[in-house]
């Protein structure tokens, strides 16, 4: 099998990944998902789309990511190894479309907008 890229986003963070197989190592900017990750949570939301097609330990990964924070960070990676299966055997799209895998949340921080202090905030009204 040759390696498989594919590209997650979520917020500002951008990943990319290359999966090929191999005995399950997940590897993060040149980091042990469990140094780049030390929560739990976070490595689980990462792994979501293996556990569910019981792949844990069929694919290495190697990952570049970019932007944001840890949160949309794992949520960017969980959507490319997604799109990678996919790539891999089509016959796995409909199960992982079925738990939201393989959509992109599209939500980003709204900007802030002249003459308010925040996006939708406005300064407080002085009748007098």
């Amino acid at each position: 099998m040759e390696v498989v890229h594919t590209i997650g986003r979520r917020k500002s963070a951008v990943a990319r990944i290359y999966l090929s197989e191999g005995t399950g190592k997940i590897t993060i900017n040149k980091k042990d998902i469990t140094e780049y990750f030390p929560s739990a949570i976070l490595q689980y939301v990462v792994k979501q789309p293996l556990e569910l097609l019981d792949a844990v330990e069929k694919y290495d990964i190697k990952v570049n990511i970019f932007g944001g924070g840890f949160t949309g960070q794992s949520q960017a990676i969980r959507l490319a190894v997604a799109r990678a299966l996919v790539k891999i055997d089509a016959e796995d799209k409909k199960n992982l479309k079925n738990h939201g895998f393989l959509t992109r949340d599209s939500r980003v921080v709204e900007r802030k907008k002249p003459g308010q202090p925040k996006a939708r905030r406005r300064f407080q009204f002085s009748k007098r």
